[in-house]
């Protein structure tokens, strides 16, 4: 079917005009509208993190939950449509995106899709557990275990509608965001009355990152030029700008986070390291799920032993897929794959957040390859939190 291709001039007019008018009728008609202490009955969570750090994994141990309305990357549909702008430029509509999924509202999309069109227009439905179970479709129990090929050979064709339809069902909405790269980008939604909004920092090793990325080069490249505000030039990192700059902002969100951090952000700020998590999955997703509200099914705890006692590291086309795997093989890959020399590189890029986040450099290749080595520095408890940070500081 031929699709109509709407300017990117346009596009951002629509969207500009449409914030502006929202500000405009919320300043106007706040004064009057009672105030109310009461939180929204949903609850909001963010999983904010970085290509290739794990992300989508830990998107599915939330997708999987009968409580859970989940997206994946719903942003991808702003970066795609106005892909020769920089990643600060589009903030403001990603974030507003963001706001308007937290609410159900799935109109915002309009600026970004076909008019006419059905769940599998939105990126990585598939992968939505909530989007392959009623009522979005009816092939699949909520308390089901799905998988993506299964949902995009059954329910693809279901309208778009049943999207927003399936989210207003749920107590809890979750998103996956790998496109916010500055903590005080969310103070407006972290402030938002509407909002119950808490937000998971999920981190990972930025030398495992690189060796990830290298699977997925072709795929990342139109990503990486807008991180690096290329004007639409596809960019394949080899010289680890787009590092640079990830680890830049992992730092940046952390520290604001918890050094100092604005009252608000009590108690709605946890970060998560990806070694941690794989090393000891119940635990870790335990805390996840206590600081979400949620509770842990058996059947859950069986699909995520499964799921991370996989053999091996997985295969080059599973890149972007969630496949049984041997989860700290995973982790551990990049000490066996990469050369030294793009060890130190990576390490000169991201030295501050390596240190920061836990993690140990390597001085020599026989540092590197030996495995009996941690190199994930033992986590103290409630170092990620914030409630840790506001009684130092």
């Amino acid at each position: 079917m031929a699709r109509i291709r709407i300017p990117n001039t346009i596009v951002i007019l629509f969207v500009t005009v449409q914030t502006g008018f929202l500000i405009f009728m919320y300043a106007r008609y706040s004064s009057f509208m009672p105030q109310s202490e009461e939180k929204p009955s949903q609850v909001h969570i963010l999983i904010l993190s970085s290509w290739r750090s794990g992300s989508s994994f830990v998107g599915q141990l939330f997708s999987q939950h009968p409580s859970v309305f989940y997206l994946m990357e719903p942003a991808w549909h702003v970066w795609v449509t106005m892909y020769q702008n920089s990643a600060k430029v589009l903030h403001m509509a990603v974030r507003d995106l963001v706001r308007s999924v937290f609410l159900c509202d799935m109109s915002v999309f309009d600026a970004y899709m076909p008019w006419k069109r059905n769940l599998s227009d939105l990126f990585q439905w598939a992968v939505s557990r909530a989007l392959c179970s009623a009522p979005a479709c009816d092939s699949f129990q909520r308390t089901d275990i799905t998988s993506e090929l299964a949902c995009k050979t059954l329910c693809g064709r279901y309208p778009f509608s049943k999207v927003e339809e399936a989210c207003k069902t749920y107590s809890h909405v979750v998103i996956k965001e790998v496109r916010f790269f500055d903590l005080k980008v969310l103070y407006p939604l972290l402030t938002d009355p509407s909002l119950n909004l808490k937000i998971i920092h999920l981190v990972r090793d930025p030398r495992a990152v690189v060796k990830s990325r290298e699977q997925s080069v072709k795929a990342l490249a139109r990503d990486n030029g807008i991180v690096l505000s290329t004007n639409g030039t596809k960019v394949e990192d080899s010289k680890y700008k787009v590092m640079q700059e990830i680890c830049r902002s992992h730092v940046q969100i952390y520290e604001t986070a918890t050094l100092k951090p604005p009252n608000f952000l009590k108690d709605r700020y946890l970060m998560i390291r990806f070694e941690d998590l794989v090393r000891d999955p119940l635990s870790e997703i335990s805390e996840m799920y206590k600081f979400a509200d949620l509770s842990l099914t058996p059947m859950l705890k069986s699909w995520i032993y499964n799921i991370t006692h996989g053999q091996g590291p997985g295969k080059k086309k599973e890149a972007f897929k969630i496949t049984s795997r041997d989860a700290v093989s995973v982790s551990q890959a990049w000490r066996n794959v990469l050369s030294f020399q793009k060890i130190k590189k990576i390490q000169e890029v991201c030295k501050g957040a390596i240190n920061m986040l836990g993690y140990q450099l390597v001085d020599s290749e026989k540092e590197q390859r030996d495995l009996s080595l941690d190199l994930v520095l033992p986590r103290r408890q409630n170092q990620f939190s914030w409630s840790s940070f506001n009684q130092k500081h």
